[in-house]
């Protein structure tokens, strides 16, 4: 790794850090050199606005984000364990502190972007990348009766969110494990008790 490669990783490093603590409005690119260990003049050559600095933060934050295996509809199992699997793992990742750290920066900068609102809920994560897939294959096995696949897909994480992810964000409230468990069943009989085949 190269002399700038690695500053520019200390710069993405500290900005993190200080957008997580205080805000992108309230840390000054200044901060951002001090906290890395370089010039302000550095920390421009890699990032021109601190605009360009904070989608940079966002895009490393996704690509670190541990998201686990995609699960493919598999017609010799039972649907209802399927999307109870891929529940569970959705649960995982909207509580998990690498997915909230990256939530709270955002969120914080939304409320001087709105637009920024309508990238981030563009980008799919999570089982989202493979779940409208896994219903088009369930509804082409007759498993599922989905008309449309995208909406049903986002009909089940948004109820995932609702309940586990939101309430940690916000600090709401903070669901136990049982309770998480209890989210994810009741969301399963929901969605099977409106999409699923009747024989």
């Amino acid at each position: 790794m190269t002399l700038s490669e690695k500053k520019r990783l200390a710069i993405l490093g500290a900005a993190e850090t200080l957008f997580h603590q205080q805000g992108v409005e309230q840390t000054s690119m200044d901060q951002v050199a001090s906290e890395a260990g370089v010039s302000k003049r550095t920390v421009y050559n890699h990032f021109a606005t601190k605009q360009i600095l904070f989608q940079a933060i966002l895009t490393r934050m996704f690509e670190q984000l541990s998201q686990g295996p995609e699960k493919p509809f598999n017609a010799n199992r039972e649907i209802t364990a399927q999307l109870t699997e891929i529940a569970e793992q959705e649960v995982a990742l909207l509580t998990s502190p690498q997915l909230l750290r990256i939530a709270k920066i955002a969120f914080m900068q939304m409320l001087q972007q709105p637009e920024l609102m309508q990238s981030l809920d563009n980008t799919d994560i999570g089982c989202m990348t493979a779940l409208v897939q896994f219903l088009q294959d369930a509804n082409a096995a007759g498993v599922l009766n989905v008309e449309d696949c995208d909406f049903a897909a986002r009909q089940f994480v948004y109820q995932l969110k609702a309940f586990t992810f939101y309430p940690k964000l916000y600090g709401f409230s903070s669901l136990e494990n049982a309770s998480e468990q209890s989210v994810i069943a009741e969301t399963v009989k929901m969605f099977m008790a409106r999409y699923g085949a009747i024989n």
